[in-house]
């Protein structure tokens, strides 16, 4: 990361991070404020970030070595890919130093500089996050706002953006222009640069809610069956129409709705009464040669499938069907152009609103989730799973028996809301 203080660079990191993991990137953050923190217990005042406070100086470079040093751990022994240093770097020198780090042990470098000179940008910013962090836990809010803007200054004195023209020009970067309103890329370097670029450049900051709404019950739903195409049940109607009534107490401004192609999500949307976009991507999980099917059938059928399934859900994939990895990569497309809209109501099926929950569920990432009950009655289709003990290994040549799973309770309908804010 690159930037002066105030200007989103961990909100970025934190969100980057979530993404990179989401989709099967083991990504991680080395925030270097903490490792400051932790070196210095008890802040006094901007006068640590000044220049040529000596001392300061010390330790701050310790820090980011710290810092290095666990980033290289991280990348060489622990099995993860991507590592985003959080910290302001905003001097050529940190930043060669960054990039000896890389050359020395092999390390592809790729920076994000946040660029911002917006006040009310900066000043919301500051009081959202900054004067509530470690460093102004005894500090009212006035005097932390006063000290923190000295903070900017003293890095602002020394300050030296990316230069694509020149010195720059040969490194791999985006610069974040105003919080998204421009962006610069220079000489990506591969896929996964790419992907962070995309991912990047969809991302905004207002604040907005997205609803994910499970459809209405369904008759497969009420016999068991996996998949397939039906329409709602009676109790599945009356749902859809809970959801109208509640949507329409929201009072939502230019609220969009998305749907599957399937029929269950389709006749859940129309009861809104109001225009509805249907996702393919938001289909529910390809069940293969054992869409239809009931949970019993599939283990009388397919016992050797049934019991690999439980051994490893996310990556079991039904025979010419999908697995939730699958998935994934399938509703990614349905994840960014939610980081691009305003409010959304997403009406899906169990296992993609599984799939969107994992993105959005990181807590550091500022996100809340809230469940909230319409009261409608319906058959529960999640099935446990069966607990074989510590010792049990299931292989495809030698099954071990499972228990029935429990019988269907029956609760409520939830829409889960999720309000997203910087």
């Amino acid at each position: 990361m690159v930037g002066l203080p105030a200007r989103g660079k961990t909100y970025i990191s934190r969100k980057l991070t979530r993404y990179l993991n989401w989709i099967g990137i083991p990504t991680k953050v080395f925030n270097v404020g903490e490792y400051r923190r932790e070196a210095v217990k008890h802040y006094s005042s901007y006068d640590f970030f000044k220049s040529d406070n000596e001392d300061a100086v010390k330790i701050r470079q310790q820090c980011a070595l710290a810092a290095l040093r666990d980033v290289k751990t991280y990348l060489t022994e622990e099995e993860g890919q991507v590592a985003v240093f959080d910290a302001t770097n905003t001097t050529r020198e940190r930043r060669d130093m960054i990039l000896e780090f890389g050359s020395v042990n092999g390390f592809k470098i790729f920076f994000i500089e946040s660029v911002c000179d917006d006040p009310n940008v900066i000043a919301c910013n500051i009081l959202e996050v900054k004067v509530s962090c470690p460093d102004y836990q005894d500090c009212n809010k006035t005097d932390a706002m006063e000290d923190f803007k000295k903070r900017i200054e003293c890095y602002r004195m020394n300050y030296q953006p990316l230069d694509p023209d020149q010195y720059d020009k040969n490194l791999s970067f985006i610069k974040v222009i105003d919080v998204g309103r421009r962006f610069l890329v220079n000489r990506i370097q591969d896929h996964i640069q790419s992907r962070i670029v995309y991912y990047l450049m969809n991302i905004h900051v207002q604040p907005r809610s997205i609803y994910l709404c499970r459809h209405g019950e369904s008759q497969h739903n009420l016999q068991g069956r996996l998949g397939g195409d039906s329409g709602l049940s009676t109790r599945g109607r009356k749902f859809a129409g809970a959801l109208a009534k509640f949507v329409k107490e929201q009072n939502l401004k230019d609220l969009k709705v998305w749907t599957s192609q399937l029929r269950r999500s389709i006749q859940t949307a129309e009861a809104l009464n109001v225009p509805y976009e249907q996702w393919k991507a938001l289909n529910e999980i390809d069940g293969g040669v054992c869409e239809e099917m009931t949970y019993e059938e599939v283990r009388e059928r397919f016992p050797d499938e049934f019991a690999l399934r439980d051994q490893d859900k996310y990556y079991y994939r039904y025979p010419s069907g999908e697995s939730y990895q699958d998935l994934v990569q399938r509703v990614e497309p349905v994840i960014m152009e939610l980081e691009r809209q305003e409010n959304v109501l997403v009406i899906c099926h169990q296992a993609v609103m599984r799939c969107l929950l994992a993105y959005f569920l990181d807590k550091s990432a500022g996100c809340k989730v809230e469940s909230i009950s319409l009261n409608v009655e319906a058959v529960n289709t999640h099935r446990d799973r069966p607990d074989r003990g510590p010792s049990t290994l299931i292989r495809r040549n030698s099954v071990t028996p499972l228990t029935s799973p429990e019988p269907n309770k029956k609760p409520r309908i939830e829409v889960k809301r999720l309000s997203v804010s910087w």
